[in-house]
C-alpha cells in the first residue's frame, strides 16, 4: 500500500462575510416579519460571521458545482506539481447538488474542465465529504491512482429563502417551524478541495494520512436531519409519494429540517467513538498536537468538553481548533475549509499530529482521520511573500450621522466597495498576485495599463470642475485641486516602469485596452453633463483602490519580485495620497446640495465605474 498525503488543500468561500444582523437581508423575513427564533439560535451557535452564495434580492451568484471547481483550482493553484501528473480521481460531496440527476461529480467535473477521470459522487450531510476523501486516499493509497482530488461544497442558504415559506400553504398564517427555522440560522455557504498524492509536496508541509475511520449508525436512530419528508404526516413516506411535487412542497415535505429532539444523541456518538478508537490503539489523546472538530454550533463544543472529561480522555483546549465562528457552518465542506486554513496559513509544525473529528446528525455517523504533518517549515522570507487572505473591507468616509440621506448614501457606497474588493481577488492578475503567481511580465502590463488610466484620470476631474455651477464654487476648486495632484502622476509610473527593465517607449505609446476605452468614456460622458456630482462614486471607487489596496499590491509585488521600494514607488505613493483626496470627497458627502436623488446618481456611478475596473483588469493586453 503506498502512502497518502494531502499536498494542498484550497476553499472558496463566496461574497463577503455577513454579520449576524445582515442575515435576514439574504435570506429574508417571511411574511416581513424577522424571526423569533433567531437570538436564541445564534446565542448557542455563537456564529458571527458566514458567506452566502446569493445577493440580497436572493439571486443566486454561482451554483454549487462552481464553488467546488473554484475551491479544487485553489488547490490545484497551491500544487503545480499535481498539475504535472495526470490527476486519476474526482470524488465530490454535497447535501443538496443543484441538479437531482446527474451526480455532483460530473457536474463538478464539468466545471473544472480537467481531462477525462473517474468519478465518484457522496450524498449525504457533514460526513459525505469525509466520505469523499476516504474515497480518495484508499485509490492512491492502493495504486490505482498517484493523484487524487475529494471536495465538499454547501449551498443551503437558497434552501432558506423567505419566498419558499410564503408560497407553502401550511405556512400562510405561522411562522416557519423551528426544525426548518434552526438551520435557517446555522447553515451557510462554502467549499473546500484537497490534493492527494502517493509523495508529499517537494517544498512546504504536506499532511500524511494516518487512516479514516468513518462509521454509521443509522441502524439505531431514525432521520435527524433531513429534507424529503414529513415525519407529522406518515401518510407519505417520501416527497415522491405525493400525488405532486407542489403538494409536498406545501405540506413542507421539501424542507430542509433538523429533528430538535434527537439532535443532541450527536456529540454522545461521537465521543464513544473516540473511547473505541482509544481503546483501540488508534488514538493516544497525549500525542496529539491539533484537534479539529467539526461542531456545527458551540454548543456542542460545550457538550464534547463535558463528555470527554466524564471518560477522562481530555484534549486540552489550547489544542483544538475551529474556524466556525468565522467562517459559518459550511457542512461537508467545513473540515477541508479547517484544515485549510491550518495549512495555509502557518498553523503546522513537521512532525505533529493532527486529529480530524466530523459528527454528523443526518441519520448519525461519526468520521475520524488521523494526520501526521511532514514536509519543511516555510522560511520568514517565503511566509513574507504567501497572501495573507484579508477580509474585505470598505475605505472610511466621515459623514454626519443625524443626517439619513448621508448615512444610506456612506451604507450603500460601503456595499458597492465590499462586492467590488471580493470580485477584484478573482480577477487572473489579481489572483495571481495574491496566490504568489505574479510575474515581472504582469507587474509591467499592469503598469501599462493604469498609466492610461492615470492620464485619463486628471483629465475628466478637471472636465467635471468646469461643469460644476458656480454655486458651488468651493466643490468646483475641491475637483480642480484634485485634478492638480492627479496630473504628474504618470510620471512617477514611467520610472517605476524603466527601473524594472522596461522601455520608455513603449509605456508612452501604449493603447487602452478595451475594458479601459470602456471606463475613460464612461467617466468622460459623465463629466461633460451639468453638474456631475455623482462622479464622487467613480472616485469613490478609484480613490479607493489607493487607501485600502495600493500600498498592499505594492508590498505584495515588491517581496514577490524582489523589488525595491523604489521600482513599487508608485503603489507605494498613492496609498499616503488617496487618503487625503478622500478627505475631499467627506466634504462632498456632507455638502447641503446631497439630496436623495444625487445620492442615489452617486451609488450608480460607482457601480458602473467598479464594474467597468473590473473589465480594464480582466482585459490586460488585448487592445
Amino acid at each position: 500500500m503506498n502512502p497518502v498525503y494531502i499536498t494542498s488543500i484550497g476553499k472558496f468561500l463566496p461574497g463577503s462575510p455577513i454579520g449576524n444582523d445582515k442575515m435576514e437581508d439574504y435570506l429574508g423575513r417571511v411574511g416581513g416579519k424577522g424571526s423569533k427564533s433567531k437570538r436564541r439560535i445564534l446565542e448557542q451557535n455563537q456564529i458571527r460571521y458566514r458567506h452566502y452564495a446569493m445577493d440580497k434580492d436572493q439571486t443566486s451568484q454561482y451554483t454549487n458545482a462552481e464553488m467546488a471547481s473554484l475551491a479544487i483550482h485553489d488547490a490545484l493553484e497551491r500544487n503545480a506539481e499535481a498539475l504535472q501528473d495526470r490527476i486519476g480521481f474526482l470524488a465530490a460531496a454535497t447535501t443538496q447538488g443543484d441538479l437531482l440527476v446527474p451526480g455532483f461529480a460530473s457536474m463538478v467535473h464539468a466545471e473544472t474542465k480537467l481531462p477525462v477521470m473517474e468519478i465518484a459522487t457522496h450524498h449525504g450531510v457533514c460526513a459525505s465529504g469525509m466520505h469523499a476523501l476516504k474515497n480518495a486516499y484508499l485509490h492512491v493509497q492502493s495504486g490505482e491512482h498517484g493523484t487524487a482530488v475529494s471536495c465538499a461544497s454547501e449551498f443551503p442558504s437558497r434552501a432558506f429563502k423567505h419566498t419558499r415559506f410564503e408560497a407553502q400553504a401550511s405556512y400562510a398564517d405561522s411562522p416557519v417551524p423551528f426544525d426548518t427555522d434552526f438551520l435557517r440560522f446555522m447553515l451557510s455557504d462554502g467549499a473546500g478541495a484537497a490534493v492527494l498524492c502517493n509523495k508529499p509536496s517537494t517544498k512546504g508541509l504536506s499532511l500524511r494520512i494516518e487512516w479514516i475511520d468513518n462509521q454509521s449508525y443509522a441502524n439505531k436512530y431514525d432521520v435527524c436531519m433531513y429534507a424529503g419528508i414529513n415525519k407529522d404526516n406518515a401518510r407519505h413516506g417520501s416527497w415522491l409519494d405525493y400525488p405532486s411535487i407542489q403538494e409536498a412542497a406545501d405540506d413542507g415535505a421539501v424542507n430542509l429540517k433538523q429533528d430538535i429532539r434527537l439532535v443532541n444523541e450527536m456529540p454522545k456518538v461521537g465521543v464513544n467513538r473516540f473511547f473505541e478508537l482509544v481503546e483501540g490503539g488508534k488514538i493516544n489523546p497525549a500525542a496529539i498536537d491539533r484537534m479539529v472538530c467539526h461542531y456545527s454550533s458551540h454548543f456542542f463544543r460545550d457538550e464534547i468538553f463535558r463528555l470527554l472529561q466524564l471518560g477522562g480522555l481530555t484534549i486540552p483546549e489550547e489544542k483544538w481548533f475551529t474556524n466556525l465562528y468565522t467562517k459559518g457552518n459550511t457542512g461537508a465542506a467545513s473540515i477541508y475549509i479547517m484544515l485549510e486554513e491550518l495549512l495555509n496559513t502557518g498553523h503546522l509544525s513537521p512532525g505533529e499530529q493532527v486529529l480530524c473529528m466530523v459528527p454528523e446528525s443526518g441519520r448519525f455517523q461519526t468520521s475520524y482521520m488521523l494526520l501526521t504533518v511532514v514536509g519543511s517549515s516555510p522560511s520568514k522570507q517565503d511566509i513574507a511573500r504567501s497572501f495573507e487572505e484579508r477580509q474585505p473591507e470598505a475605505p472610511h468616509l466621515e459623514y454626519d450621522s443625524s443626517d439619513s440621506v448621508q448615512e444610506q448614501l456612506v451604507r450603500q457606497l460601503v456595499q458597492v466597495w465590499i462586492d467590488f474588493e471580493q470580485k477584484l481577488a478573482q480577477v487572473p492578475i489579481i489572483h495571481k498576485l495574491y496566490h504568489n503567481k505574479f510575474t515581472l511580465d504582469d507587474y509591467k502590463a499592469l503598469m501599462e495599463n493604469i498609466r492610461q488610466q492615470v492620464i485619463d484620470g486628471s483629465q475628466w476631474i478637471a472636465r467635471a470642475a468646469s461643469y460644476i455651477a458656480i454655486e458651488h464654487i468651493e466643490l468646483r476648486s475641491a475637483f480642480i485641486a484634485h485634478a492638480r495632484d492627479e496630473h504628474r502622476d504618470f510620471q512617477i509610473l514611467e520610472r517605476n516602469y524603466v527601473a524594472v527593465g522596461g522601455d520608455l517607449a513603449t509605456i508612452q505609446s501604449g493603447d487602452k485596452n478595451i475594458g479601459s476605452e470602456a471606463l475613460s468614456a464612461y467617466l468622460f460622458q459623465r463629466a461633460s453633463r451639468d453638474n456631475p456630482y455623482d462622479l464622487i462614486g467613480a472616485m469613490w471607487i478609484i480613490e479607493g483602490l489607493g487607501c485600502r489596496m495600493a500600498r498592499y499590491w505594492g508590498e505584495l509585488i515588491r517581496d514577490q519580485l524582489e523589488l525595491n521600494d523604489e521600482q513599487v514607488e508608485f503603489l507605494l505613493y498613492h496609498s499616503d495620497s488617496d487618503e487625503k483626496h478622500f478627505e475631499r470627497l467627506e466634504m462632498v458627502v456632507q455638502h447641503p446640495m446631497l439630496t436623495a436623488d444625487v445620492a442615489a446618481r452617486i451609488v450608480k456611478t460607482a457601480k458602473t465605474t467598479a464594474r467597468l475596473y473590473l473589465l480594464q483588469l480582466e482585459e490586460l493586453g488585448n487592445v
